[in-house]
């Protein structure tokens, strides 16, 4: 995935410049492919993987707030605000 996305970083860019805009701190560790963005991206579709908020991910404690729900949302409207803007 990241061999892609280096050719065309602006989905990540976007992504970080809305993340700071709406004041979340971008974290961006190292993952495995079998994500749904590293298939996209396989298939020529730069898609960086972006927070949905989840805590515990992939336990049977897995949950997610009200509040971090809302900012994903937030972030995706105003991700797909600044794609259309350029």
């Amino acid at each position: 995935m990241r061999y892609w996305l280096e050719q065309d970083m602006r989905p990540v860019d976007y992504v970080v410049d809305v993340m700071h805009e709406l004041g979340i701190e971008p974290v961006s560790p190292p993952i495995r492919g079998g994500t749904d963005g590293s298939q996209l991206t396989e298939m020529g579709v730069p898609t960086p993987n972006i927070f949905t908020g989840m805590q515990n991910i992939h336990s049977p404690l897995e949950w997610i707030s009200v509040q971090d729900m809302e900012q994903a949302v937030l972030l995706c409207v105003r991700l797909a605000e600044r794609w259309a803007r350029g």
